[in-house]
Formats: C-alpha cells, sequence, structure tokens
C-alpha cells in the first residue's frame, strides 16, 4: 500500500514529466539529424552494400526525420516510437549484425535508443507535450 502511495506521488511530479520531455527531445534530435544525413547521397551508395535497393534512401531517410519532429513536438509519440524501435532493430541485426554490444560495430549506442523508444511507446510522451495541449486526442495518438 504504501509503495502504491509512492508511486503515486512520483507519478504527480512536474519532474517525471521535464525528463519524459527531455527524453523525447533527445531521441528527436539524434532522428533528425540521423534522417536529415541519409538524404545526402552517400547514402544512396550504402544501401546495396546492406541488400536494399537505393530506391529505398528517401523512406528510410523520411522514418527518422518524421517521427524525430513529432517525438520533440509530442504528437504520435507512441507511433513514432513505434517507428523508430523498428528502425533500431533493423539497425542492430541487418546493419551491424549484433555481432558485439561495445567496440567497432557495437550496438550499445542502438540498444539504449531502441529502449528509450520502447519507453515512450510504452509510458507516452508525458504531460509536457502537444498531445496533451490538445485534449481532444485519442491516448493511443499521444
Amino acid at each position: 500500500m504504501n509503495i502504491l502511495l509512492t508511486l503515486a506521488e512520483i507519478r504527480e511530479k512536474v519532474l517525471n514529466d521535464v525528463v519524459f520531455m527531455g527524453l523525447r527531445s533527445a531521441i528527436g534530435v539524434i532522428f533528425i539529424l540521423h534522417g536529415i544525413s541519409k538524404f545526402e547521397p552517400g547514402f544512396a551508395n550504402f544501401l546495396p552494400m546492406l541488400g536494399l535497393p537505393v530506391e529505398m534512401q528517401i523512406p528510410i531517410a523520411l522514418a527518422e526525420l518524421v517521427p524525430g519532429i513529432l517525438l520533440i513536438i509530442g504528437v504520435l509519440s507512441r507511433l513514432s516510437s513505434s517507428l523508430i524501435s523498428i528502425i533500431m532493430l533493423g539497425a542492430i541485426f541487418h546493419v551491424k549484425g549484433a555481432q558485439s554490444i561495445t567496440g567497432d560495430g557495437g550496438v550499445e549506442l542502438d540498444l539504449i535508443l531502441l529502449a528509450s523508444a520502447l519507453v515512450i511507446m510504452i509510458a507516452g510522451p508525458g504531460r509536457i507535450s502537444l498531445a496533451q495541449a490538445i485534449k481532444k486526442l485519442p491516448r493511443c495518438l499521444h
């Protein structure tokens, strides 16, 4: 019973919402920067080495850029986090082959981004978000 009261008190704290905003913003900035870099012509040359057609350059770039923007503003955060989770699973298993956690070709950053995206997908964007400001949005669109 005492644990439930403590959890309820923590949930009500403003710091909790600031942390979610910070987590969303950090992931959003990372994916915006990665998405923008994938519009460069050099990325198209890298795709055939991964066994992907060159035509996938724009969809891959947009799949990182758009969710990054949506995470920062805090709308469609769960959907964006789901897409980012899929991207990170592809990066871990298809691009890097999940060879090692650290070192050359390590997946430590990818795992952190995946875990962060899963937290947002499950917990939602927090109260400091556009989705929270627009009260009529269904919870699944937060």
